[in-house]
């Protein structure tokens, strides 16, 4: 049996150590009143609205109407597009086409008292008013000015369809446009009149500019091609931006709730508190049972926090930071309470092999390798748990969601959000128990055994001489 050197304890510590406090603290500088972020903390976590506070709100159509996937596409568009007038940039607008419904969580505004969630839900759900305007002029707000506000060419109601398409002779991505009779007649006009001097059309969804092309040549038959620089994802979300505005209904709220701010917080700190004092006391515990191996096990436990962090804080640079929720905390505890149970079955047959007068080496390897097959299958079967939960309770468009698809139809994104919070978290927790719980705690154990005050059997658990 190969044995491990003896300072790999102290390197293996000192990393967890490390990561502890980068994790929690993350790493930045001020220069004056500029801040830059190297690493991102704890502080940088993003709150869900069950901690932050705010709405959450599901849409579906008026009863009876079944939306087409591009109508569900459109109004989601015209949802986004709403939030960022409202200057709501943190939010989450997905579709769940099965049972027509678009779920949308938005938090609280940054130092705002008096927002009115009924009237900010109101105006998600009406219908877009979609323009198309002489020129491109707009006034201090961004709203149409002057020859722009005066001049409407056509609305919504005279467009029949648009979608995006692509030109394989000079590989570009683009937009075709088609209009009702009733459109075209004035489109001719306008289009013949500015094709002369290059003039452009802009195309407005309420007061928000979403595009204003160049008229090259003269449209008189009603079908029209915008080009530009786009890539497939623009020309999609112009393309559903411009059908929203020919949407034939509202949206309406089947139903919606309310999150005071005090009340998340107040909760949210409350969880940390009790985890706080459990990641304690199950420290004690491990210690005054387990002896050494419970010294090891409060580093193993540490790592496992701290790596749980910083998969949420967007610590790591080619992981986006993730939304943390008050179930999604519980994932965290839940997830360390496998840890200890790890731990607890390792220890205990280690415990069991050094009464059964193995040498200290020799406990420590069978422990090991005999709790191996026991953690496996817990943590395994909660994986599979936590990635059914992630795949029905989250996102239609994840991975997660469409690997699932064809089991877990029934489900989506008409279920509580927040649960996909509890699996991400419970997913990154149990696969970390097989990084520290299971291998960390393992080269640092015999690390310690190496050491000749420490090889008594006492402190394995055995019957003190």
């Amino acid at each position: 049996m190969k044995r491990v050197p003896k300072p790999v304890f102290f390197i293996v510590s000192i990393l967890i150590v490390v990561l502890t406090l980068l994790s929690l603290f993350g790493f930045k500088t001020t220069y004056g009143d500029k801040e830059t972020v190297y690493i991102k903390g704890g502080n940088d976590i993003r709150w869900g609205i069950d901690i932050r506070g705010g709405v959450d709100v599901t849409f579906t159509p008026p009863e009876g109407v079944e939306a087409t996937k591009s109508q569900m596409d459109a109004a989601k568009e015209v949802i986004n597009s709403r939030l960022v007038s409202l200057n709501i940039t943190d939010s989450e607008v997905y579709v769940d086409y099965d049972k027509y419904r678009i779920i949308v969580r938005f938090p609280w505004k940054e130092g705002e008292t008096d927002f009115d969630p009924q009237a900010a839900i109101e105006e998600l759900g009406d219908t877009a008013v979609l323009t198309f305007r002489e020129g491109h002029e707009t006034d201090d707000t961004g709203a149409p000015a002057g020859v722009t506000a005066e001049n409407i060419i056509i609305d919504g109601e005279d467009v029949k369809e648009a979608y995006p398409y692509y030109n394989q002779e000079d590989q570009s991505y683009g937009v075709s446009l088609e209009l009702y009779d009733s459109g075209k007649e004035a489109f001719a006009e306008a289009t013949t009149r500015l094709a002369s001097t290059k003039g452009t059309i802009s195309i407005w969804m309420d007061n928000t500019m979403i595009s204003y092309p160049t008229v090259n040549t003269p449209i008189t038959d009603g079908q029209c091609q915008i080009t530009g620089n786009f890539t497939a994802e623009e020309a999609t979300s112009l393309a559903n931006k411009i059908n929203s505005g020919a949407l034939p209904f509202n949206l309406i709220a089947e139903n919606y709730s309310t999150i005071n701010p005090t009340l998340g917080l107040g909760a949210r700190d409350v969880m940390l508190m009790a985890g706080a004092i459990a990641f304690v006391v199950v420290c004690v515990y491990m210690i005054f049972f387990f002896r050494l191996p419970g010294v090891v096990a409060m580093f193993a436990l540490m790592g496992q926090v701290a790596v749980s962090i910083a998969a949420i804080s967007g610590f790591f640079g080619f992981m986006s930071s993730f939304t943390l929720t008050l179930p999604g905390i519980a994932g965290i505890i839940l997830g360390v309470g496998m840890g200890v149970d790890a731990n607890v079955i390792t220890f205990t047959r280690i415990k069991e092999e050094v009464c059964a007068g193995k040498s200290i080496d020799g406990a420590i390897a069978l422990g090991y390798d005999r709790a191996f097959s026991a953690i496996l299958d817990g943590n395994l079967t909660t994986i599979i748990t936590a990635i059914i939960l992630m795949g029905s309770f989250g996102p239609t468009d994840s991975w997660f969601a469409k690997l699932l698809s064809p089991l877990f139809f029934m489900f989506g994104a008409s279920t509580a959000g927040t649960i996909y919070s509890f699996g991400y978290t419970l997913l990154v927790s149990c696969i970390l128990n097989f990084v520290f719980g299971v291998t960390a705690s393992r080269l640092m154990l015999q690390s310690l055994s190496r050491f000749k005050c420490l090889r008594k059997p006492y402190l394995y658990g055995g019957v003190k001489k």
